[in-house]
């Protein structure tokens, strides 16, 4: 579909007084109801006597009412229509209608030059009708293509004229002889009488292929009742093996069954498992984001101490004293942080082993070492954070090798 044929054809639609507007764009989707109103309205306007039916609600309608418009097109205006594309009812079928409408606007601006010629009474009395003058231009058509075949072969004889006048004068000039003339028949009455021969003998062929024919078949169907009396006798007997068969697959289906349980259990636990380790991250990350907290506001702390380090004599002994009661609350937070760090650790990385029988045995002193164990352990690893906590504030070390008097105090304090 072009541009210009779908211009063309909506100007030759309104040019021929189709009641409703078209536009370019009803085209670019299928539209059948729009084709199939226009193709009915040109079928009328062609022949007004023309009776198509117009419901096209369900397919077989739609494809009756295309194939009636492209038969009466193609016996009245010979005019042939694809019904393929005017069953798409999109751009391609723009060109179908074109057809029709270009042959009927053709015919508008000859009869309106016509009647410019004449005069306004004759024009008024004068009514084309295009459906009476159909037949006349159909037999019209077949007479001058007629003509023109006969008169091709007319002038094709008259060409060898020169030839057979010089044959035909020689053969009526030539005497008839009767024995020739007989010799002649009886080699046509020959020839006849062998193709009668070879038609029986062909006949006789088919009787005896016909003979074979039934033997054969015959043959298959005896074939045919032994297989099926042997096919029975299989079914009814039962086979040996079919009790074992059937044994083991109730045992496959019970080990099926146990399989299944058994694979969704693992997958319960190993569901808990993968909660239980994402939790333990959550609290590790949790711990471990506090003490990063805790060491950066030491860090601006010390940093703020020392910026007002640099003062009198006085003051730097007051602010000694209080950083002295600063440092006692650091460490104790410290050590807060770093019990409930161990309290963590020994939730995540300890196992607890235990018996649900009562009395003192040799197990519960070897649990009671274990926790005394952890104790020491938890002790260990305090004095290991204060030791690395001492050695993250280097301003502070620096302070207590300038004043180690008022230092000593505040560790025997704490």
């Amino acid at each position: 579909m072009s541009f210009r044929d779908l211009r063309n054809f909506t100007e030759m639609m309104r040019a021929l007084g189709y009641p409703r507007l078209i536009s370019m764009e009803n085209f670019h989707t299928p539209n059948f109801m729009l084709v199939s109103e226009v193709l009915l309205w040109l079928v009328k306007r062609y022949e007004p006597q023309t009776d198509i039916p117009p419901d096209v609600e369900t397919e077989q309608d739609r494809v009756f009412f295309i194939k009636a418009v492209a038969q009466f097109m193609a016996t009245k205006a010979h005019i042939k229509l694809n019904t393929k594309k005017l069953y798409q009812a999109d751009g391609y079928a723009v060109k179908e209608l074109l057809k029709v409408t270009s042959v009927l606007y053709s015919a508008m601006n000859t009869k309106g030059l016509e009647r410019a010629d004449m005069s306004e009474e004759d024009s008024s009395k004068f009514k084309f009708d295009l459906g009476s003058k159909i037949a006349d231009l159909k037999a019209a058509r077949q007479l001058a293509s007629e003509i023109t075949s006969k008169g091709a072969s007319l002038f094709d004889l008259l060409g060898k004229e020169v030839e057979l006048r010089e044959a035909r004068a020689e053969s009526i000039a030539r005497p008839l002889e009767i024995n020739e003339a007989e010799k002649m028949m009886k080699i046509a009455i020959d020839s006849v009488l062998e193709q009668v021969q070879k038609t029986k003998d062909m006949l006789n062929n088919v009787a005896l292929d016909e003979a074979n024919l039934e033997a054969k078949i015959e043959k298959r169907k005896l074939e045919l009742e032994r297989s099926q009396k042997r096919l029975q006798t299989l079914q009814s007997v039962r086979p040996a093996f079919m009790d074992e068969y059937e044994k083991i697959e109730e045992q496959l289906q019970k080990q099926y069954s146990s399989y299944l349980e058994k694979f969704r259990n693992l997958t319960y636990m190993q569901q808990l498992l993968d909660d239980h380790r994402r939790t333990e991250q959550e609290m590790f990350e949790e711990a471990a984001n506090m003490l990063r907290l805790m060491q950066k506001r030491l860090k601006e702390e010390e940093q703020h101490l020392l910026k007002s380090g640099n003062n009198d004599d006085s003051d730097i002994e007051i602010q000694e004293d209080e950083g002295s009661d600063s440092e006692v609350e650091d460490r104790q937070i410290m050590k807060q942080h770093t019990a409930t760090e161990t309290l963590l650790q020994g939730r995540a990385g300890a196992r607890i082993v235990g018996t649900m029988q009562g009395g003192d045995t040799e197990e519960d002193e070897d649990s009671g070492d274990s926790e005394i164990d952890l104790d020491e352990d938890e002790d260990e690893e305090e004095e290991d954070m204060e030791d690395d906590s001492m050695e993250i504030c280097p301003s502070k070390s620096s302070h207590r090798a300038r004043k180690p008097e008022p230092l000593e105090e505040s560790d025997n304090d704490f």
